[in-house]
């Protein structure tokens, strides 16, 4: 009894250290990983992090204690610890921490019961399986014939779909095979840094597309605020804009006239002045560009020949 409190405290110092030292965590699902699979992760997390795996009851009150003496902002990671999770501390790049721990990926068979995490289809064509099997196929609903002394499908056989639970009948297709549908691996599904927490796959954002979600919300904002005539900061410049267009459309049509609006005014007031004028650049900008006419040479001057 003393040897397992003693475990615990000693995974809750553990814990406490790598709160203090860290100010990221990567919240990391470890369903169906394997131990070997979640040790070639840890190895890599360890260069410049910690990987702590434990029970939730156990994390939940490291975390509570670490919280009471003073830590506030830890509380936003509280309702995160659920599941079967680990916690990779960190302060380098988050986004590629969090590609190297997903590329550890391994193929698994499916089991009876599991809910499949993706679809699962067999395509159209020869199977390897024998023809006795055709009953089997018969019973699962899934259309066959025979070519050359083995089964054929048909059709491409949607076995499995997204989210269903998976049948001991379709585990025994499967099987037979020899098709193994699904990939396990370890999954980051929070970032918690400095008292925020957030989606993973906003790790994957870049600069760019952080600016042209900006911009976007920018748009809409101004568009909002012109629509209800209300001044903001990303309204006014479209609105100082759009005064300036009124008061140039005012002094065209009317005897008022300011600086801005003269040259417009006398621009169609003599039309014709302007029209002559832009050929007459454009004239001017060939000639400059034209080369020099080479000199003539002198027995070209005298239109001798020789053999004449």
């Amino acid at each position: 009894m003393g040897d397992t409190r003693a475990k615990k405290q000693a995974y809750i110092t553990r814990l406490h250290n790598a709160l203090e030292t860290y100010s990221k965590v990567l919240l990391v699902n470890v369903t169906n990983v394997g131990a070997n699979q979640l040790y070639s992760v840890r190895k890599i997390v360890e260069k410049n992090g910690v990987l702590l795996m434990g029970k939730n009851t156990l994390i939940r009150k490291g975390l509570r204690s670490f919280i009471e003496a003073g830590n506030k902002r830890y509380e936003t990671l509280l309702p995160y610890i659920c599941g079967n999770i680990g916690l990779a501390f960190s302060d380098g790049d988050l986004s590629e921490l969090r590609t190297t721990i997903e590329s550890f990926i391994v193929p698994a068979a499916a089991k009876p019961g599991q809910v499949a995490p993706l679809d699962v289809k067999i395509p159209a064509g020869p199977t390897g399986l024998e023809p006795t099997m055709t009953s089997f196929l018969h019973a699962l609903n899934i259309s066959s014939k025979i070519v050359k002394g083995q089964i054929e499908l048909i059709n491409e056989v949607h076995l499995i779909k997204k989210g269903d639970k998976v049948g001991p009948g379709q585990v025994a297709l499967l099987s037979k095979l020899k098709i193994t549908p699904f990939t396990y691996g370890c999954q980051v599904e929070y970032v918690y840094d400095n008292g925020f927490v957030y989606e993973a796959h906003l790790l994957a954002l870049t600069d760019a597309d952080v600016l042209d979600k900006f911009a976007y919300g920018v748009n809409r904002v101004a568009a909002l605020s012109m629509a209800i005539g209300y001044p903001t900061m990303a309204s006014v410049p479209h609105q100082i804009v759009k005064a300036y267009q009124n008061l140039l459309a005012i002094a065209v049509t009317t005897e008022y006239s300011f600086e801005g609006a003269a040259l417009i005014k006398e621009m169609l007031a003599n039309p014709d002045a302007f029209k002559s004028a832009a050929p007459a650049a454009e004239e001017k900008k060939e000639e400059a560009a034209a080369p020099e006419p080479a000199e003539e040479s002198e027995e070209e001057e005298m239109d001798l020949d020789l053999f004449g």
